[in-house]
């Protein structure tokens, strides 16, 4: 299957869109953006990858779902497009590094500033229904990242795992830590937030280890 996708990644995951779950996905998919409003826009959907060439991966960011309400989903987690709302999560994400780095928070909620530095933004599920958050879980996209982790863990060194909230750290299981950086912490959810998300230090930890490692720090 043809998918288009920034070429590093196409080489690494042809096995994948080979397979007859992610068919069966792309089937889904089109007829879900053909009947219903879908979030992100189709064009967007590898956004992550696109802005994140596999030879430039630093860090890695777990998410969930995108966003499911109108204008905030663009492909990368967490993130939204400029001059939309900061959602709850991001807000506490960017509190987490103003304490840390004592600075204060950017205009803007748009993380593409961190996918050209080397931050994989990836969601676990890779659309999502209008207004129904996890509408398509369970329809293969899970399958998909999970392999991506895979190739990630096997073709890249030195990679920082941010794996927030018991969902991302799922993902914990397909990572070599003796090749790799694993963080984990409570989700920014102001759900979890206060339960280990803040003051866990993951933005400067992240950095000292790529500097560590010979990397450039992220200017998060």
């Amino acid at each position: 299957m043809d998918v288009k996708i920034e070429n590093s990644w196409k080489e690494a995951l042809k096995n994948e869109f080979e397979k007859p779950y992610f068919a069966s996905l792309c089937d889904f998919v089109r007829q879900e953006y053909k009947t219903s409003t879908i979030y992100p826009p189709a064009s967007l959907i590898f956004n992550a990858f696109n802005l994140c060439p596999m030879d430039k991966i630093k860090v890695v960011i777990i998410g969930q779902d995108p966003y499911h309400e109108p204008g905030q989903a663009h492909g990368l987690c967490f993130s939204v497009n400029d001059g939309v709302k900061f959602p709850p999560s991001l807000q506490n994400i960017y509190k987490e590094i103003a304490s840390e780095y004592n600075q204060p928070m950017p205009q803007s909620g748009n993380l593409t500033r961190w996918a050209e530095q080397g931050v994989l933004l990836l969601n676990a599920t890779l659309t999502v229904r209008a207004h129904l958050a996890a509408s398509h879980q369970g329809k293969g996209w899970e399958t998909f990242t999970d392999n991506v982790i895979k190739e990630v863990n096997d073709r890249c060194q030195n990679v920082v795992f941010l794996l927030w909230g018991s969902y991302a750290q799922k993902k914990e299981a397909y990572i070599d830590k003796s090749k790799h950086c694993v963080l984990k912490a409570a989700h920014p959810s102001p759900l979890s937030a206060y339960r280990g998300f803040f003051g866990c230090n993951h933005f400067i930890l992240a950095n000292n280890y790529l500097r560590k490692c010979g990397k450039e720090e992220i200017v998060w």
